[in-house]
């Protein structure tokens, strides 16, 4: 074979992969339970939201998503399932990153990072690979826990971790979703009583699946869910990222909050 032929070749390959990464593309979860599949979604009321955006995404994209229960941005590094991910990260890729919550445990020190050093790089670190590989990054804040205070506050429970990754946003230019704003909206909307909904709550007796009751502030119910991944898909419209293509449109048009600050 000439030396053109083999030139052509490789070129035509790299083309063909690259339309083949453009026009199936893979939307990577990584980040914690709030996020993460839980076992058995048809009898436990327990969802994370990313576990219900395939419902909220056309087929020409595929979601996989590796959160998992616990983990923070330190541990999902050390235990290799960062690792994993990009074993398999392609052009034309997009990766959702989300830590915090279990960042936060200073009693633990397999998870807990300093937010302005361990934790900061860890981010700088997954965007940087994750466009080394030729894919998106959009880093987003962790989501409120319901906790409100006796004069009907909504208190925040996340100190300088959402913050950092703002900084991290903006220093690196990267697609930011401020869910931590998105759903202190959403639960301030709902209110301390009715916002119970999006989360886990019952009585002894009132749900087959936690027999002994369940009084939980951070993680989702199935509606919940629906509703958090709804408001994240719709910011990413709003700011007009290329994901928004995969959006469902009755996703775009819904009514989720109208608040008014």
């Amino acid at each position: 074979m000439s030396n053109l032929k083999m030139t052509m070749l490789l070129i035509a390959v790299v083309l063909t992969s690259a339309l083949s990464a453009q026009e199936n593309p893979t939307l990577y979860l990584i980040g914690d339970s709030t996020m993460s599949d839980k076992k058995n979604p048809e009898q436990n009321p327990e969802h994370g939201w990313g576990q219900v955006l395939p419902e909220l995404l056309t087929e020409t994209i595929k979601v996989s998503n590796h959160a998992v229960n616990g983990r923070s941005s330190k541990s999902f590094i050390t235990e290799g399932r960062w690792e994993a991910v990009l074993k398999t990260l392609k052009a034309g890729d997009f990766v959702f990153i989300q830590f915090g919550h279990n960042d936060q445990k200073y009693k633990d020190s397999t998870r807990y990072t300093n937010p302005f050093t361990q934790y900061r790089y860890n981010l700088e670190r997954y965007v940087k690979e994750t466009r080394e590989a030729g894919a998106t990054p959009i880093l987003m804040s962790s989501i409120v826990r319901r906790k409100f205070n006796e004069y009907g506050t909504l208190e925040d429970t996340h100190g300088n971790y959402p913050l950092v990754v703002r900084m991290v946003a903006r220093d690196l230019e990267v697609p930011f979703i401020d869910m931590q704003y998105l759903t202190e909206r959403l639960e301030r909307k709902y209110g301390p009583e009715k916002s119970k909904s999006i989360h886990l709550h019952f009585e002894p007796g009132e749900n087959d699946y936690y027999k002994n009751g369940k009084h939980d502030d951070t993680h989702l119910s199935y509606s919940g869910a629906k509703l958090i991944a709804s408001l994240a898909l719709q910011e990413i419209a709003r700011q007009d990222l290329a994901l928004e293509n995969y959006i469902k449109l009755e996703v775009l048009k819904a009514d989720i909050v109208t608040l008014k600050d």
